[in-house]
């Protein structure tokens, strides 16, 4: 399995799966040195012997976390056949499938409300990271239009942003009110959506 990685490669790795759910759930200022020593095992040399600081961990944890939403996306449009059914799924994989959230919440919105104005690093990652969801959407959308599935006159654009808002919005309500019916209705009204531009 890590044939072709050198140790240096293997370590980092490592340090990066284990700090995605401490960086997840505690942020990037609430992590400390002394919480990635924790939950690595390693000392100061073995963690910073192979990142620079901890903004080169947080923005690799980052990337790793959206890998992971990435990959619980791809493995579900496996399973849908249509357009309509693959614009649901990425509604669908946030709303239904908690095992994709287990280590604290959306890297997306964890990141992009934590690092607004006080980290543009991931700032910037996490805004790369929904124009690279925009832009997927915003595909199957057109995608669908050219199919026959979804009217021609369809705002691209719009919808798309609109099903990120409620699914972000959703995420964020549900994490603060421990209410997973929130969520629920929210989905509803993100399929309500893409029924709404089917032809």
């Amino acid at each position: 399995m890590n044939s072709g990685k050198t140790k240096a490669d293997r370590t980092r790795a490592f340090i990066i799966e284990r700090a995605s759910e401490l960086f997840n759930k505690k942020g990037y200022a609430g992590t400390s040195l002394s919480d990635l020593m924790t939950v690595t095992g390693l000392s100061k040399g073995g963690i910073y012997g192979n990142f620079e600081n901890k903004d080169e961990i947080a923005l690799a944890v980052f990337e790793y976390n959206c890998r992971q939403v990435a990959q619980a996306y791809e493995k579900e449009l496996k399973n849908a056949s249509t357009y309509h059914d693959r614009l649901l799924t990425y509604a669908k994989v946030y709303g239904i499938s908690k095992g994709v959230f287990k280590k604290g919440g959306c890297p997306i919105l964890n990141t992009a409300v934590e690092a607004d104005d006080t980290n543009p690093l991931l700032k910037k990652k996490a805004a790369i990271a929904i124009h690279q969801w925009r832009d997927k959407l915003e595909v199957l959308i057109q995608q669908g239009i050219l199919a026959g599935e979804f009217k021609k006159s369809t705002g691209v654009r719009q919808t798309a942003l609109a099903i990120i808002s409620l699914v972000e919005g959703g995420l964020m309500i549900r994490r603060t009110t421990d209410d997973p019916l929130a969520m629920e209705f929210i989905i509803n009204t993100v399929e309500k959506i893409i029924n709404q531009i089917k032809a």
